[in-house]
């Protein structure tokens, strides 16, 4: 897939967790949280896509006119060790180049509510990434949102499937809304500039 960008290609913003009600307080959920939040922002709902298991948003973000990205907000609705499938299938009927591909997850390694920006790199052991790449390649943005790690001896798996705890739920809608500002600033911006803002 190409990895070069243009100013008129859409971007995918592919926000990573789980589908169902079960799933949606979940720290691996934060990626829909996220993608959540955007689709409020360009006033749209999500709905199943025809050609791909994925709900997904349509629309633009930045100034008006040509400024403005077109944007595809989507949330594989495929559960997260197999998210490559269905964000390989709207990148290819959105004709979307795979440097304009960002996928929003939760990060154990980085302290919570931090956010780190990036093109490329490893997977870190994240199944939502780990299917991406087998897809794609490496070589797609990634809006990292920290989770912190488990404490104690409990198992990264009943960490990550399991609700924020309450003294974190008192910050996440903060934490959310600037990791949303982080993706639009992004595409809108660049990585550089928006990596110096948000990689604090």
């Amino acid at each position: 897939m190409d990895v070069t960008t243009d100013a008129s290609a859409p971007w995918l913003i592919a926000g990573l967790g789980n589908p169902g009600p079960e799933y949606a307080a979940n720290r691996h959920n934060v990626g829909f949280m996220v993608a959540d939040l955007l689709a409020d922002r360009v006033g749209a709902r999500f709905k199943r896509h025809g050609k791909a298991q994925a709900q997904v948003v349509e629309g633009r973000i930045g100034p008006p006119g040509p400024a403005g990205r077109r944007v595809i907000l989507a949330k594989p609705m495929s559960f997260m060790n197999v998210s490559g499938g269905p964000v390989t299938a709207l990148a290819d009927f959105y004709k979307v180049p795979l440097a304009n591909i960002v996928a929003v997850h939760d990060e154990l390694d980085i302290d919570y509510g931090v956010l780190r920006l990036k093109l490329g790199g490893g997977d870190n052991g994240h199944n939502g990434l780990k299917s991406i790449t087998k897809a794609l390649g490496r070589e797609y943005h990634r809006v990292r949102f920290g989770i912190g790690r488990p404490p104690g001896r409990m198992q990264v798996a009943d960490f990550v499937l399991r609700d924020f705890a309450s003294a974190e739920r008192k910050e996440l809608d903060y934490f959310v809304d600037r990791a949303a500002d982080a993706v639009e600033a992004l595409v809108i911006e660049g990585l550089e500039r928006a990596q110096s803002t948000y990689n604090s």
